[in-house]
């Protein structure tokens, strides 16, 4: 019961940043929609073809699609009478990281897979619906840019199978891993942490 509660929350959330982006694109209204859904349902439908876990999410519950385009038309019209739409976009974006990282993580453990490939399915469910809405808004994907994004999914995924691995309850193991990840990816917001990154100067002496 709370991991479908915090799906619907994640997916919700997502949804959200995604009708943000494509705002801020300049798209029409389907355009919102399409954008807030595949940032909202793609990550867990690209885990579950690689983990060959059918039926696909949302295909098995419909409904999903009309929390999704419901959030994204309600995001439409609220977020018009904001003023930081990039403080809003990154906050909704960090709660749907994290929350979907703990799912991704739950699904890959219910298929019996190794706890390295768990993380990393968490890992993929939380990153890849953001890395899918980038790239058809056109902008270079966050997870690749110096922001400390994959790594707080990681630091996620890690967390919750650590304490799951010590016996810790669920929900409560749950509940952590969400907070002190969401914590983790607004710090890194707030003090600007980023990972190192080279530019081309070096590279282009090879040229």
């Amino acid at each position: 019961m709370l991991l479908h509660t915090i799906y619907l929350i994640a997916i919700i959330a997502e949804a959200m940043s995604g009708a943000i982006m494509g705002m801020r694109r300049g798209m029409d209204l389907f355009g919102i929609c399409m954008i807030g859904t595949v940032t909202a349902l793609g990550g867990g439908t690209i885990r579950d073809v690689l983990l060959g876990h059918y039926p696909l999410g949302w295909i098995a519950h419909p409904e999903y699609l009309l929390f999704t385009i419901g959030a994204a038309i309600v995001t439409a019209v609220v977020a018009r009478h904001l003023h930081h739409l990039r403080t809003v976009f990154l906050l909704v974006d960090g709660l749907g990281l994290v929350a979907f990282c703990v799912i991704g993580c739950d699904i890959a453990m219910a298929t019996g897979m190794h706890p390295a490939i768990v993380v990393l399915a968490g890992v993929i469910t939380g990153v890849f619906g953001g890395l899918l809405r980038d790239v058809l808004c056109n902008e270079i994907p966050l997870v690749l840019q110096r922001e400390v994004y994959a790594t707080v999914a990681l630091f996620t995924g890690a967390l919750y199978v650590g304490q799951l691995h010590l016996h810790v309850e669920p929900s409560v193991a749950q509940l952590t891993s969400i907070g002190a990840g969401f914590l983790f990816r607004f710090l890194a917001l707030r003090f600007h942490w980023q990972l190192p990154s080279f530019d081309d100067k070096p590279i282009r002496g090879f040229e």
